[in-house]
C-alpha cells in the first residue's frame, strides 16, 4: 500500500489541522465542560469544503477521494472528538446513503447542501429496543396516498436537533422483519417530527445527541430512499462507511494522547530526571505509537478500499474494532503516565478516555465488529 499523500490529501489535511489548532484548541477545555454544542464553530467548519471531499463537484463536493475526508476526521478529533463525529455523522451517515441510493432529484435536494456545508445531516436507527437488534424496530411507516405517516422515535442520534437532514429507518411491515424496514429523508421541521431529551453523554461532550419523535409525521412518498423493504440493507452499508469514519476518529484521539503523554513525560521531573529516561514509562509510549501506527494502517486500508469499490466491510470492522481498543489502550496508558493528574479535569488526557470509550459502542458495537470479521473467515 501507498499511503503517499497527494496534493488534495495534503490540502484537506492542512485545513483540518489549522481549523483544529486555531479554532477548536482554544476553547475545547471550556465547550467539554459545559457541554457545548457551537453551532457557528460547526458552521464554519463545514464552510471549508470538509463535507464534501469525496462527493462529485456536480453535486457540492470536491471530487476528491475517501481517504482525504479519513484524514480530515483523524486530524479534527485530535483536537475535538466530538466536532469529528459531527463531521463523521454528516459525511458518512448522512450524505454518502443519498450519494449512493438516492434518486437524481434527491441529490440534487438534499446531498448537494450537505456536501456543501450549508446544511447539517443526521442518521437514525437506534431505538430503545432496537440497538445491534435492528429487526426490533417499533417505528413505522403507514402509505397513505403520496406520503409515508411515521410514528415512534429513535435514540442516541448524533447531530439530532442541529441537523436539518435525517436520515431514517422504520418498519413498513413488521412481519417481514428486516425486510420489512425501509429508508426516509426527512426534513426539519416537518409536522409532527419532535426532538425529545438531550443526552448527557460520558464524553464527547461538544457533540450533540438527541431523541427523536414521530407523531403522525407525513413524509411524502417521494422521499423514500431507494425501494420499500431495502431499508435495513441501505443501512448496513452505511454504517460500513460509518464504521471508517469511527476508526479514524478513534485513531485522532489516540494520536494526540500521545502527543499529550510525550510533552508530559519530558516535562514531570521524579527523583532528578525527566520520567520519560524511566524504560517504565519509555516502554509504555513505544507500546502506544505501535498501537496507532498498526491503527492507521487499518484505518487508510479500509478508506481506500472503499474508494476503490473493492469489498470493505470487512476492513472497515476489522478498522473500527482495532482502533477503537487501540484508542481506549492508549488513553488509559496516557492517564497513567501523568499519574494523579491526568485523573483530573483540567488535564486533556482524562478528555481522551473519555472521549475514547464510545468508539468501541457506536456504529455497531466491538462484539459486532468481531462478528462481521469471524463471520467472513468462517462462512
Amino acid at each position: 500500500m501507498d499511503f503517499n499523500m497527494t496534493e488534495d490529501q495534503k490540502a484537506f489535511v492542512q485545513i483540518a489541522k489549522d481549523f483544529a489548532a486555531k479554532k477548536l484548541a482554544p476553547t475545547i477545555e471550556e465547550r467539554d465542560m459545559n457541554g457545548t454544542f457551537d453551532r457557528a464553530l460547526i458552521d464554519e467548519m463545514l464552510s471549508l469544503g470538509l463535507a464534501g471531499t469525496y462527493f462529485p463537484e456536480e453535486y457540492g463536493g470536491a471530487g476528491a477521494d475517501v481517504l482525504s475526508y479519513i484524514m480530515t476526521v483523524e486530524e479534527i478529533s485530535k483536537v475535538d472528538p466530538g466536532v469529528g463525529i459531527t463531521l463523521s455523522g454528516q459525511v458518512s451517515l448522512a450524505a454518502n446513503p443519498i450519494w449512493q441510493f438516492g434518486t437524481d432529484a434527491q441529490k440534487e435536494k438534499y446531498l448537494k447542501p450537505l456536501a456543501e456545508g450549508t446544511k447539517m445531516g443526521a442518521f437514525a436507527l437506534t431505538e430503545p429496543n432496537a440497538g445491534t437488534d435492528a429487526a426490533q424496530q417499533m417505528s413505522v411507516a403507514v402509505k397513505e396516498g403520496d406520503f409515508y405517516v411515521v410514528n415512534g422515535s429513535k435514540m442516541f442520534i448524533t447531530n439530532a436537533g442541529e441537523a436539518d437532514i435525517y436520515i431514517i429507518f422504520v418498519m413498513t411491515d413488521k412481519s417481514k422483519g428486516t425486510k420489512g424496514i425501509s429508508g426516509f429523508i426527512l426534513e426539519k421541521g416537518t409536522p409532527g417530527f419532535t426532538f425529545g431529551k438531550t443526552e448527557h453523554k460520558m464524553g464527547i461532550h461538544t457533540s450533540i445527541t438527541k431523541e427523536l419523535i414521530f407523531q403522525d409525521c407525513k413524509i411524502p412518498a417521494e422521499n423514500l430512499l431507494g425501494k420499500e423493504g431495502k431499508g435495513f440493507s441501505i443501512a448496513m452499508q452505511t454504517l460500513d462507511g460509518g464504521r471508517i469514519g469511527v476508526a479514524a476518529q478513534a485513531l485522532g484521539i489516540a494520536e494526540g494522547a500521545l502527543a499529550h503523554a510525550i510533552e508530559y513525560s519530558k516535562q514531570r521531573v521524579q527523583f532528578g530526571k525527566p520520567i520519560c529516561t524511566k524504560q517504565a514509562i519509555a516502554f509504555m509510549l513505544a507500546d502506544m505509537a505501535t498501537e496507532i501506527e498498526a491503527s492507521r494502517w487499518l484505518v487508510y486500508d479500509a478508506a481506500m478500499a472503499k474508494q476503490e469499490g473493492k469489498p470493505f466491510s470487512v476492513k472497515a470492522a476489522m478498522a473500527k474494532m482495532f482502533a477503537s481498543d487501540s484508542a481506549m489502550d492508549v488513553t488509559v496508558k496516557a492517564v497513567q503516565i501523568y499519574g494523579g493528574y491526568g485523573y483530573s479535569e483540567e488535564y486533556p488526557v482524562a478528555r481522551a478516555m473519555r472521549d475514547a470509550k464510545i468508539t468501541q459502542i457506536y456504529e455497531g458495537t466491538n462484539e459486532v465488529q468481531r462478528m462481521v470479521t469471524s463471520g467472513a473467515l468462517l462462512h
